[in-house]
């Protein structure tokens, strides 16, 4: 179970994506600087106690219209070998220290822990609450399972597109992270294995239901 602390995050997670955003293909913002604030989310427990991951939701108001993104984060003690493509920043937390926070999609273990969510082996977690499962966050799966994640940042070979990021798994399926998140239905749809869904909040105040991830077998892909 991951414990989460009230304290001090230098630089805090918003100004590190602030800098982070506009590098990705599937930013769409202006020529000014994203003007962020978190919207929603959830987090995962690593089964080893080791690593922090948290889905994050930001909205940029920055542009001509506002964007929400799905953002999923990887908080680590120490470097990850062989993803130094994938650091987001640095940070200094104020109870564990130097923390390397990592775009998750090339992080082995929040893809493994996102496929055994997706297959019901794990449960979405509050972000701001420890041992608070997440009951706002959906999910399916209509396959055979489990479906095997990569071991290592070698395997991953994630690829940014305009809307989201595609990660192949083992035997032909793909997994997609839906960065761009648009108001819809959170529950499965046509020619997918299984599906995650969440909330988020518009800049209006009302809560939004969409797509965070979905996965495609070799069949459906």
């Amino acid at each position: 179970m991951a414990v989460i602390h009230s304290t001090t995050l230098k630089p805090n997670k918003l100004e590190l994506l602030t800098s982070w955003l506009p590098s990705r293909p599937w930013y769409r913002g202006g020529a000014g600087e994203p003007q962020l604030t978190r919207a929603g989310g959830f987090r995962l427990d690593d089964p080893q106690g080791e690593v922090g991951m948290e889905f994050i939701v930001v909205t940029d108001t920055g542009g001509a219209e506002p964007v929400s993104y799905l953002v999923p984060l990887t908080y680590r003690g120490a470097p990850l070998d062989g993803a130094e493509h994938a650091l987001v920043g640095t940070m200094q937390h104020g109870v564990l220290g130097r923390r390397w926070v990592y775009d998750g999609c090339h992080d082995p273990v929040l893809v493994a822990e996102l496929l055994a969510l997706i297959e019901g082996r794990a449960q979405a977690q509050d972000q701001d609450v420890s041992d608070a499962p997440d009951r706002e966050v959906t999910r399916s799966f209509t396959g055979d399972g489990p479906v095997a994640a990569p071991a290592s940042p070698a395997e991953l070979t994630a690829t940014d597109g305009r809307e989201g990021t595609e990660l192949p798994v083992p035997h032909g399926a793909t997994l997609r992270l839906h960065r761009l998140l648009r108001p819809g239905t959170d529950g499965p749809t046509a020619g997918t294995a299984g599906h995650v869904g969440g909330c988020w909040q518009l800049p209006d105040g009302t809560r939004a239901r969409g797509l965070f991830a979905t996965l495609h077998t070799a069949a459906g892909a």
